[in-house]
């Protein structure tokens, strides 16, 4: 009862100084309790209902090449605790302190073509990194825009919109449930991070005050430890940027949509296809390769990639389909994304037979 007091009297004593309220911190206690916390609010990561405006210590982040997810748009932010950061590696994903918390909220707008118009947000993910490990959680956004819950089963959710080239989608969006979470998110069967690589965060970011590459901001910022120049540091192409090579493009297509699961310590290891862009073998990288098991995901087809014929390759048919016997990536998208498709095609079709 006297802490209470205590706290009433210093709010009024605030109130009547005309002072701002400091914005409330990020519960670490919360993030770290062996049970999540059934709404997103409860982490104190963002300072409004709509979780627009992050708490201090709360960083937003972007990524060269993401994994695509049926257009939607994602807002990425990263907390680590204070006095604790990242340790640099050059491949890989950065290895987070425990505390550390990754979310992604996935958002959509009736019209894509302009995505910041009537956008509203579908789920929010976090990654939280506990003593013990990584937990993947989802947080599914309520209908007024206020909150978002967790759900960890999972849910389907319709909807709606018009797509990058104009065209009307309706699609039953999937948010995954901890099991789905964890193919995609394995490496040697433990749960990791796949986006924030040091070579996928090496590019500048717009900041609002300030334009700063990523990896010197989180060093400034107390998110990172280590590591070179960005200059002398590797840096993952841009998909879609024209002015980039075309196959370190396609490459890099690939390592976002294909490679979480298909690398040496992944879901997809055993088809010794492996798409990572620090893989060089030609035959890992489906260059003249016979798939380890045939049946419907071939198409009939005898290689994953023939190298100057993209219609003969089965990388490209089971790119092209949403049939969920013989799509890839077999999670994390329902639409077939055409963009995507054509790069690696073109790319395909300009390998020397």
């Amino acid at each position: 009862m006297r802490r209470g007091l205590v706290v009433l009297l210093g709010l009024a004593a605030l109130a009547l100084s005309g002072a701002a309220e400091a914005p409330a911190p990020v519960r670490l206690d919360v993030v770290l309790a062996q049970t999540p916390a059934p709404r997103l609010s409860d982490y104190g990561l963002f300072q409004d209902a709509a979780a627009r405006t992050p708490s201090p210590g709360v960083t937003p982040y972007d990524l060269n090449t993401p994994l695509f997810s049926d257009y939607a748009t994602k807002h990425r932010f990263i907390f680590t605790p204070d006095g604790q950061s990242a340790a640099y590696h050059p491949d890989g994903p950065l290895e987070f302190p425990v505390g550390t918390v990754l979310v992604k909220t996935f958002a959509f707008a009736p019209d894509m073509r302009a995505p910041q118009v009537g956008e509203r947000h579908v789920e929010t993910r976090l990654l939280i990194r506990k003593a013990e490990g990584w937990t993947a959680l989802a947080y599914v956004w309520n209908a007024e825009q206020t909150e978002a819950v967790l759900k960890r089963t999972g849910a389907r959710l319709e909807v709606a919109f018009i797509d990058p080239a104009g065209a009307p989608q309706a699609i039953s969006y999937l948010v995954p449930n901890q099991n789905q979470c964890k193919t995609c998110h394995s490496a040697e069967g433990e749960l990791v991070p796949i986006g924030p690589k040091a070579r996928n965060l090496n590019r500048d970011l717009d900041y609002g005050h300030r334009t700063e590459n990523q990896l010197v901001a989180w060093r400034r910022l107390g998110h990172l430890s280590g590591g070179p120049d960005p200059a002398a540091a590797p840096r993952t192409a841009v998909w879609d940027d024209l002015s980039e090579p075309l196959e370190s493009r396609a490459r890099a297509y690939l390592d976002a949509n294909c490679a979480h699961c298909h690398n040496p310590g992944g879901m997809a290891s055993t088809s010794g296809l492996f798409l990572g862009v620090e893989e060089s073998r030609p035959a890992h990288l489906g260059i003249g390769k016979a798939p380890v098991a045939a049946g419907r995901g071939s198409g009939g087809l005898a290689v994953s990639i023939a190298p100057g014929d993209p219609e003969r390759s089965i990388m490209v048919y089971r790119m092209g389909s949403n049939d969920p016997a013989v799509m890839m990536p077999e999670l994390g998208r329902t639409l077939v994304h055409a963009e995507g498709v054509a790069l690696v095609a073109d790319y395909i079709e300009r390998l020397a037979p």
